[in-house]
């Protein structure tokens, strides 16, 4: 699973052709023991997170959303995509 970003204790990552589980854009987190799918929107698909770091993700997400749904786009594709630089 390709990483797209770290920041903040948290590692966000992409799967290439993820769209079984959730149709949706999304990615996966992780921070520590938690691990969770979150919709590049900021929808909180599957998992859990701490609420801090779960706003702290929605934010990223805000600054990145065109990145974020580029990333995608190739990850769907099985294309490899640039990773974006924490905040």
């Amino acid at each position: 699973m390709p990483e797209l970003s770290r920041f903040q204790g948290m590692i966000v990552k992409m799967i290439f052709n993820d769209v079984v589980q959730h149709s949706k854009p999304h990615i996966h987190v992780y921070y520590g023991e938690y691990k969770a799918s979150v919709g590049i929107d900021g929808e909180l698909l599957s998992g859990s997170l701490p609420l801090k770091q779960l706003k702290m993700l929605i934010g990223w997400l805000a600054l990145h959303e065109d990145e974020a749904y580029a990333a995608w786009n190739k990850a769907v594709q099985g294309e490899h995509f640039s990773k974006i630089k924490p905040l």
